[in-house]
């Protein structure tokens, strides 16, 4: 068994995900590559960016709403280096919708990869953590975690249910060492949020960031060092947390 740590990363071909896979290649960490079929960014990249760093890694393919890929996806950590100590729940997707039109396909269809997806991710992670503990971790956003969000009440719903369930699996993991934590993003530059039909686009990041109090939007990397940190021993006493990462949003009287 490898005496490396082990860490599983859902959407982790591009943003977010690619930038903590790349970090923890360069603590010499095995890194699962999860991706889905769906997207445009080449999980091999991420590969690349994680061996490059100095880790090992490996992509495989999962849908969060789908139970089986899930509990293959934790499997594939398993049998290639014989343990698991992090789980990070990072696929989401964004879909702008107005009530009006916000049907029960679409709500139910977000909230599956969104929020189910998570509590997925984390039951088959927990289920093969050895008695040692291990890490879990899940985004959130600013957007449900913090705020609303007009015309996206299904991924502000989503996102809000997260601090509940990671606040929740917190108190029933704690006694078996496994920590679990939820970082919060704020305004961050990453290919989703430069969807200009369903998130801010490349000139809204731009424009927030400017009115941000360190006068700039997040970069992935940003957010990645802080899931980095949640899920590292010097944050060992750290859990049922949420972890704001917004360059200081809410700590800005509105104008």
């Amino acid at each position: 068994m490898s005496t490396e740590r082990v860490a599983i990363i859902t959407g982790a071909a591009s943003g977010i995900g690619q930038s903590l896979a790349a970090s923890y290649g360069s603590r010499g960490m095995r890194v699962l590559v999860g991706y889905h079929a769906g997207d445009p960014h080449d999980p091999e990249a991420t590969v690349r960016a994680v061996k490059e760093a100095g880790g090992t890694a490996i992509a495989h393919e999962v849908d969060v709403r789908r139970t089986a890929d899930v509990e293959a996806f934790a499997d594939r950590a398993i049998d290639a280096w014989g343990r698991l100590d992090i789980a990070v729940a990072n696929a989401g997707v964004l879909r702008r919708a107005p009530i009006a039109s916000l049907d029960d396909g679409a709500w139910n269809d977000l909230l599956d990869v969104d929020l189910t997806g998570v509590m997925r991710t984390f039951r088959s992670a927990a289920a093969r953590m050895s008695g040692t503990g291990g890490s879990l971790v899940a985004i959130s956003s600013i957007a449900g975690g913090v705020y609303g969000w007009a015309e996206r009440a299904h991924y502000a719903t989503a996102k809000a249910g997260i601090i509940g369930l990671v606040k929740s699996l917190a108190v029933e993991l704690g006694p078996r060492g496994i920590r679990v934590n939820t970082v919060i993003p704020g305004t961050i530059d990453t290919p989703q949020a430069r969807d200009g039909e369903n998130s801010l686009g490349s000139q809204g990041i731009e424009d927030q960031g400017r009115h941000l109090p360190l006068q700039r939007a997040g970069r992935a990397e940003d957010v990645a060092a802080a899931i980095a940190f949640l899920t590292s021993e010097e944050a060992s006493f750290i859990t049922g947390t949420s972890l704001l990462v917004d360059g200081g949003m809410t700590a800005m009287m509105p104008k």
